[in-house]
């Protein structure tokens, strides 16, 4: 079989992932066999493949993969999501760019351009997993927006709002002046940032007296309705009742008294803005305080900022301090480290901002995702070292903000039919309202045309915690042949850092709506990070192109590079270097199939006796190995069960056993040896075939002609049999024999051409069993035992073995004495050297203790190898 020189990755992964299409093979349908379900965590609809979604997807499509192998009805369904705050800014930054302002387009107009662009940009990724490898079912791939996964989200939003649990308040919440949305508050990232702490003078009313406020937010004076003292500090006794006039706007405020104010920060005075902090909205209610709001929805100011209108509040901080200096109002500035709120998705500075909005109530809901996790095990984390995270987080649950101000989303179905806040109904469709609303109201003439639907949209994330109910319609039809079927799913595998966004979300909506969990494991990859440790991203521009990889070095080099070094919970340190070694290992196996092609088989000679052995051998090392890698897999070692095949064929196959069959320079192999070997292979590329899925299918059918049904996609897994360990356990020891026979003749420059005796003085009681695949790895002429030491000989042990190579006719006795004693004098040359040093009494009463101990080592190093040394000249002179 003439095969092609170097392995063509291009050509063939093309090939065989077309064929794979072409045969429907990732296609599932309800069987009677077991089903093995996955869903993908749904990248952005408008992402692209990045190293994340490498090692994330690849780790996904090795599960998929093997349990097709191993017989399941495997599902691995695909998708993507709407990204509410992320598609929505690209599509306003794209307006923009063409001279077009959202704020000038209806509701209608805008969701058309963002549809345009879904359509345009959206399942770029899903393609691009193609070119990994990825064996999703593509006939099930979902969209978050889809009318059925849409019309799943609205009905699990009326459910809960007719449960009691979802409400509408008018909160402090987190602002996203970018996005000019709302977030959760795990969507708001504590960044510590070099800021300045302010101390602003205020005059007091009716007095030439003043009190000193200390604040890093000088702009939100404006916003300012009350100075706070604590009651027990005596340094403020005398403003207690008074009133305090605002610098540059002149506001009149009450100085109020409450033990919150701590009298060791900043002045013991505390500027109170109801409408910008959380904490002061809480003293701003105890108090019966004004609430002004002096931000637009883009944190400019608004007209409650005077001559600041209109410009962004950190413009505004600047000028601010520049007139309460001209004033004399600004008494000092000092630097301040403190941690600033910013958006996880926009990277903005978060403004807290009171807003009326949706909540859902989360702490009853997240009691059975608590027990099944921390409790019962009934869901388990790998690592389970992430279960502390997973405690902290949902034992300090706080109602969830699910309502954003963006237009791309499910619209909150909540419809408003007077003025008053509570004057709405909550309903999965405007009849439905209409109904409802006539029913609260008892107006009978109510019409569609007196209601509005409420505009803002769902959190992206409330959609995608219903994900692995949705994708099978489980919502709207719950006895539905499918979501029966595949539903809990098997194996869910994602980054930790949306172990609280989404999968302990998806954990509480399972329990809430099937009473079971979602899924049974969740593999916790670690985030991939470049060879300084930091996180790859574009803007640090240390994320290699994921196509460009795959092109360099094949997308089986990648899939081997990425988890080798990718144990689960432990950031994956990336280096090309590694995709380079999969590509290296790609080779290696082509080569040695190459090596089996060349031979020519005789159905005349019979097989040797090292042939037999090794091939029984090699049996009883693979299945040894997989029951190692079964066990990897059950415990989500993805990268162990890689390096443990990774060994095996590279180590044992390649460097061992096809040694070992390996016919003599232009002679023949036996049929019954090439067909063991063949058989091998297969066995090779079964347990593979997660790993490298184009490679071994390309091996697979240069190996034989197979039809579809026979692809070795849908094959089956290497079956579990009895391993002969006493076998392993002296193939170990004729390999450390090997190894010793070797480095004789590498150190006396005796060619492997040239054969050798071989004498064994075999106090290990070993058997002959792997005499003859010594015989021929050695190249040992004779083989035998003896009863005492052979004097005049080469020697080596192996535990309390020895082993002697006569020297006679195995090499030149007179240059290897030459050789020998210019060794011997070179070592006594370099212990006078160290001798020297050791006499000098400054040099070892000055010395660091180590520098002393290691001269002493190389002396006592120097001495042995004298001695070895002369031992030899003694027997080669005798």
């Amino acid at each position: 079989m003439a095969l092609e020189a170097k392995y063509n990755a291009q050509n063939i992964e093309d090939k065989w992932y077309a064929y794979w299409m072409e045969h429907n093979y990732f296609h599932s349908e309800v069987d009677d066999r077991e089903p093995y379900t996955i869903v993908i965590p749904p990248p952005n609809v408008t992402g692209i493949l990045h190293m994340g979604h490498m090692l994330n997807n690849t780790i996904q499509d090795v599960l998929i993969r093997r349990a097709r192998l191993k017989g399941y009805n495997a599902c691995w369904v695909p998708g993507t999501d709407h990204a509410s705050i992320a598609t929505e800014a690209k599509v306003v930054a794209k307006l923009k760019a063409e001279g077009i302002e959202k704020s000038s387009l209806t509701r209608e107009e805008f969701l058309k351009h963002a549809w345009d662009w879904t359509e345009e940009y959206g399942g770029v990724i899903l393609d691009q997993l193609k070119k990994l490898g990825a064996s999703c079912d593509w006939e099930r791939t979902k969209f978050t927006l889809d009318p059925k996964m849409s019309q799943q989200v609205i009905k699990s939003f009326v459910d809960l709002y007719d449960k009691g649990m979802i409400y509408r308040g008018y909160r402090m919440v987190n602002w996203d002046p970018e996005a000019k949305t709302t977030l959760s508050d795990e969507e708001v990232n504590y960044v510590e940032k070099q800021g300045n702490l302010y101390y602003i003078k205020y005059a007091i009313e009716g007095s030439e007296d003043f009190l000193t406020i200390a604040t890093t937010r000088p702009e939100t004076i404006f916003g300012d309705t009350a100075i706070c003292i604590n009651p027990n500090d005596e340094r403020f006794t005398h403003l207690k009742g008074k009133q305090a006039i605002v610098p540059i706007c002149h506001r009149i405020i009450p100085i109020i008294e409450d033990e919150y104010v701590d009298v060791e920060f900043g002045t013991g005075c505390l500027k109170v803005t109801p409408a910008h902090d959380e904490n002061d909205k809480m003293l701003g209610d105890k108090h019966k305080l004004e609430v002004v709001d002096i931000f637009n929805d883009d944190a400019s100011l608004n007209s409650f900022g005077l001559h600041y209108e209109g410009k962004d509040r950190f413009v505004v901080r600047k000028e601010v301090t520049k007139e309460l200096e001209a004033n004399g109002a600004l008494i000092k500035t000092e630097q301040h480290l403190n941690k600033v709120g910013t958006s996880e998705r926009t990277k903005a500075v978060i403004e807290p901002r009171l807003s009326d909005q949706w909540f859902l109530k989360m702490q009853e809901l997240v009691k059975p995702a608590i027990k099944a996790v921390l409790e019962t095990d009934d869901v388990v984390l790998h690592p389970k070292k992430f279960e502390n995270t997973y405690r902290h987080w949902l034992t300090n649950i706080r109602d969830w903000n699910i309502s954003r101000q963006l237009w791309w989303g499910q619209q909150i179905p909540a419809y408003f039919y007077g003025d008053g806040k509570e004057d709405f109904v909550v309903a999965e469709t405007m009849e439905e309202a209409l109904i409802k609303a006539k029913e609260k109201t008892g107006k009978a003439n109510l019409r569609i045309e007196d209601l509005s639907q409420d505009s803002d949209a769902l959190d992206t994330w409330f959609s995608s915690w219903l994900w692995p109910m949705s994708v099978f319609d489980g919502l709207n039809d719950p006895e539905n042949e499918e979501f029966k079927y595949y539903y809990p799913t098997n194996d869910l595998v994602t980054g930790p850092d949306i172990l609280f966004f989404w999968v302990a979300r998806m954990i509480i909506a399972g329990y809430e709506y099937t009473a079971e969990r979602p899924f049974k494991n969740v593999y916790l990859t670690g985030l991939v990070r470049d060879k300084e440790r930091r996180k790859m991203s574009k803007s640090l521009g240390n994320s290699p192109d994921a196509l460009k990889l795959i092109n360099d070095y094949s997308a089986d080099g990648v899939r081997v590079g990425l988890l080798l070094s990718a144990p689960a919970g432990n950031d994956l340190m990336f280096d090309e270097g590694l995709c380079q070694q999969g590509k290296g290992f790609s080779n290696k196996i082509w080569n040695a199939f190459k090596l089996t092609q060349s031979w020519d088989i005789s159905m005349e000679i019979g097989q040797p006796e090292s042939s037999a052995i090794a091939l029984q051998w090699y049996r009883s090392r693979l299945q040894q190995t997989l029951v190692e890698i079964e066990d990897h897999y059950g415990k989500y070692r993805i990268s162990d069960a890689l390096m443990g095949t990774y060994k095996l064929i590279w180590d044992d196959f390649c460097g061992w056993l096809l040694e070992i069959v390996k016919p003599a320079y232009q002679a023949p192999i036996d049929q019954k040896t090439y067909t063991g070997i063949i058989s091998l292979f297969e066995e090779n590329l079964r347990i593979l075939h997660p790993f490298m899925p184009f490679l071994t299918e390309e091996l697979w059918h240069l190996i034989a002609a197979r039809s579809p049904n026979e692809a070795l996609i849908v094959n089956h897994w290497p079956k579990l049999a009895l391993i002969d360990a006493k076998l392993l356990t002296d193939f170990e020891f004729a390999a450390e024999v090997i190894s010793g026979i070797r480095t004789v003749r590498k150190e006396k420059n005796i060619a492997f051409k040239d054969s050798v005796s071989l004498l064994m003085l075999n106090s290990e009681k070993t058997n002959d069993r792997l005499n003859s695949v010594i015989t021929k790895l050695g190249n040992i002429s004779e083989f035998n035992e003896v009863s005492a030491a052979v004097e005049g000989a080469l020697t080596f042990r192996v535990k309390s073995n020895e082993y002697f190579i006569p020297m006679e006719g195995s090499i030149n006795i007179e240059e290897e004495i030459q050789k020998l004693e210019e060794e011997l004098n070179y070592t006594q040359g370099f212990l006078r050297s160290v001798q020297g040093k050791l006499k000098n009494e400054k040099f070892v009463s000055g010395a660091p203790e180590q520098v002393v101990a290691n001269e002493l080592k190389k002396k006592a190093d120097a001495l042995a190898k004298i001695e070895t040394i002369e031992a030899s000249l003694k027997s080669l002179k005798q």
